[in-house]
């Protein structure tokens, strides 16, 4: 394998994008799948267009995305066989490293995400009952700080 390229995502990166997002609903266990996958080609799709996303490629294949928007992140997926090999936090740190705040909503079933996002510096600011997600799960809501901000 070699190195994790940080980019820009392009329109034609949707599919690769969807598809990772897919994936993570369909190999999850505690996640209801409410949309199609062409539903998360087109949400990706959307992510791009508004210019959020930047994706990580191993070996010119995307292997991940993140998403940002107004110091929001809304979406960070990492195919399922490349999870623990960096990209999550290159990814993260590269948004990190033009941000002063950045917060986040994730699922309380999500301890692997909450783990992650605790040590790259995010804090739990607030839980929710998940009445107003779209999934209708308990979601709690990150914040990370740059250190002397």
């Amino acid at each position: 394998m070699t190195g994790i390229v940080l980019r820009p995502a392009q329109p034609t990166d949707a599919g690769a994008t969807g598809a990772i997002l897919s994936a993570f609903a369909i190999g999850t266990d505690w996640m209801p799948r409410i949309h199609t996958a062409a539903e998360d080609i087109g949400f990706a799709g959307m992510m791009i267009e508004r210019g959020w996303v930047h994706v990580a490629e191993t070996d010119g294949d995307v292997t991940g995305f993140i998403a940002c928007a107004d110091a929001e992140i809304q979406a960070l997926y990492v195919a399922s066989n490349m999870c623990g090999r960096g990209i999550g936090s290159a990814l993260l740190q590269q948004v990190q490293s033009q941000a002063t705040r950045l917060s986040l909503w994730t699922f309380q079933a999500n301890t692997r995400a909450q783990q992650f996002y605790k040590r790259h510096g995010f804090k739990e600011v607030a839980r929710t009952d998940g009445a107003r997600n779209d999934e209708k799960l308990p979601d709690m809501r990150m914040l990370w700080t740059k250190e002397g901000t």
